[in-house]
């Protein structure tokens, strides 16, 4: 019988298999090619909100969100993310993949079941080493690129005490996902649509949470001083104006390892000085928790207005400050940070179709991670597994951007997490397609007890990779997690399975 950490596995990796099989998408239309070639593949945003039953007649309010771009005929696969939003487990949150088979049924109405496989926890939720699984069936009925329905799902914790039945509401647009094979990255297109996921531009952002005056932790305790917060967003543009965007970010210090937010954003900034210095506001809506604030049932709401300055082209810096609030619970916080980021893409809207746009690297991997000895706060070193997704932009032939985020599925760490940004390098390939790099990275995590004493972590991986076709490699990694002021030093082996693929770009 296969064991639950052998059915993470084989579902984690399975979309990008499914992906580097199946790849023969077509020509978008509307795109003219110079020297590179366009693809494209149908994409979908489904949200669904319900209620999850817990031990003692406890109910959850949750939200999940998954992006999904077909892989073959009716079948889907992406990653995914589900969080607490209601009742009393603020911090709840678990990150995996998923794999769904959709089918019109008739006229507008559409069939999908599916499973996700994920990590995570938190909330002290009862969710063991933090592995859920979620069967599903939707009914939906499709109004242009929008639909609307409803949802009957199963929550599961394998090696936890969380097993619930429940109905859902689900709502999705329809996509497309705009890419160009490996081999085309660095030629140039002329091409009106956005590639990849479609964000304009990335930023990595640090800063402060200050609570304000009476507020308390979960056990009573005032805080003397700040929390140290990083993270990152993604905007896209929708007018000259306006933009829309999500960001997330985690606790780096300030004794509240283990917080983290995922948050959906809607913002406006206007030129003042041509447009190279910006006024800008911006409001956002979504899930936080851990590290012992008093969010409630994890609600959190941002409001802040910002400064941000072009110094390079393609590069900017942002200063933001605002309050921050826990609608359901006592935490209230002026903030503020500091952003570095990255534009990425030129809007449609400001882009004439004769103007080329260059082919620019990216890489989406699946990683599992296996953590030797993760130090615990009760004195304890036992091992750990997580499942994560890995995003790379190349720099240039040899640097690239990494985004990482990790959740824990087995070895009782149910609630561990891992946020990380930083460079990578790596070496040519050699005629067999065999390449070694190395990655330095630094970032967040807490959570399921390991020792991270305010959340500031550093990683460094070593790694080599091997080509299996011309859509995938397979790497095989070694390095080093160690937590700034916490006890976790551990040596990390890692398994990724990913897929490199070239964006249109500024």
């Amino acid at each position: 019988m296969l064991s639950p950490k052998s059915i993470a596995f084989a579902l984690l990796f399975s979309p990008i298999l499914v992906f580097a099989e199946g790849d023969k998408p077509s020509v978008t239309p509307g795109s003219t090619s110079l020297n590179a070639e366009v693809k494209s593949r149908p994409t979908y945003f489904r949200l669904g909100i319900e209620s999850v039953d817990l031990p003692n007649k406890e109910t959850m309010g949750t939200v999940g969100g998954s992006y999904l771009m077909q892989v073959a005929p009716d079948i889907y696969a992406g990653p995914a993310a589900y969080g607490a939003l209601t009742g009393k487990r603020g911090g709840f949150f678990t990150g995996g993949a998923e794999l769904a088979w959709r089918k019109p049924l008739y006229s507008r109405l559409m069939l999908e079941t599916g499973l996700y496989v994920g990590g995570g926890g938190g909330g002290t939720a009862l969710v063991g080493g933090g592995l859920m699984l979620r069967p599903h069936i939707d009914l939906s009925w499709k109004f242009n690129q929008i639909s609307a329905g409803v949802s009957a799902s199963q929550i599961r914790f394998p090696n936890g005490h969380i097993n619930s039945n429940q109905l859902g509401i689900t709502f999705s647009i329809d996509n497309e996902f705009v890419y160009s094979a490996p081999g085309e990255i660095g030629k140039l297109v002329t091409t009106n649509r956005r590639g990849g996921i479609g964000f304009d531009r990335i930023a990595v952002a640090t800063g402060v949470y200050r609570p304000k005056s009476g507020v308390t932790d979960l056990a009573g305790n005032a805080y003397a001083g700040s929390i140290g917060y990083a993270g990152f967003r993604m905007d896209q543009l929708i007018s000259d104006y306006l933009f829309w965007g999500i960001e997330s970010g985690a606790a780096v210090k300030g004794g509240a390892d283990g917080y983290a937010e995922i948050l959906g954003v809607i913002g406006a900034e206007y030129p003042i000085i041509n447009d190279r210095i910006k006024l800008g506001s911006r409001l956002a809506l979504g899930m936080g928790g851990g590290g012992k604030l008093a969010v409630g049932g994890g609600l959190l709401a941002k409001a802040g207005l910002y400064a941000k300055t072009q110094i390079t082209n393609d590069a900017y810096v942002a200063l933001e400050g605002g309050v921050v609030h826990a609608p359901n619970g006592g935490f209230r916080s002026n903030y503020g940070t500091v952003q570095l980021g990255i534009d990425l893409d030129s809007a449609p809207f400001k882009q004439s179709l004769q103007f080329p746009r260059v082919i620019r690297g990216t890489e989406w991997s699946a990683s599992a991670e296996h953590y030797l000895k993760a130090n615990r706060y009760n004195g304890s070193n036992p091992s750990l597994d997580t499942m994560g997704l890995k995003i790379d932009r190349t720099i240039n032939d040899s640097t690239y951007f990494s985004a990482q985020a990790h959740s824990a599925f087995a070895g009782n760490a149910g609630g561990f997490s891992v946020g990380l940004v930083g460079l990578g390098l790596r070496a040519p390939k050699t005629t067999s397609g065999l390449s070694a790099g190395v990655e330095v990275l630094a970032g967040a995590a807490g959570g399921g007890g390991v020792s991270t004493k305010g959340g500031a972590v550093m990683q460094v991986m070593t790694y080599a990779s091997l080509d299996i076709n011309n859509a995938m490699n397979v790497k095989l990694g070694l390095g080093q997690v160690r937590s700034i002021k916490g006890e976790l030093n551990s040596t990390l082996l890692d398994l990724s399975l990913s897929f490199p693929f070239g964006v249109p770009g500024r």
